[in-house]
């Protein structure tokens, strides 16, 4: 498991996250949300048992162009990619499990 900004870039492009070729979540959120501080454990306890896929954490907000392509409205809002495309969503998940759920779809081939 990867959790990390893109290429040191705190927002990836709609282009990079889209030629990514690996089992891919995306992680929209902020600093300051509560939400997404609940979810944490959550995630990360799900990701344990999928080390293959990439988690990128991207900071969202106004004006920050990826959320507004990936149509994010809430916090946190988790996107599962399979090369590059989406293949499942989650917003403001609540258990582990259905992240485990959305984290098999892009796992199996």
């Amino acid at each position: 498991m990867q959790t990390q900004p893109m290429n040191g870039v705190t927002e990836p492009s709609r282009e990079e996250i889209d030629a990514l070729a690996e089992p891919t979540v995306l992680e929209f959120g902020a600093a300051h949300c509560g939400h997404c501080h609940a979810a944490q454990p959550l995630i990360a306890q799900a990701l344990a048992c999928h080390p293959a896929a990439r988690h990128v954490k991207v900071e969202d907000g106004p004006g920050r162009r990826l959320g507004r392509s990936f149509r994010v409205k809430l916090w946190p809002t988790l996107v599962f990619l399979r090369q590059g495309r989406e293949v499942a969503r989650l917003v403001r998940p609540a258990d582990a499990a259905l992240i485990e759920q959305a984290l098999a779809q892009i796992d199996s081939v």
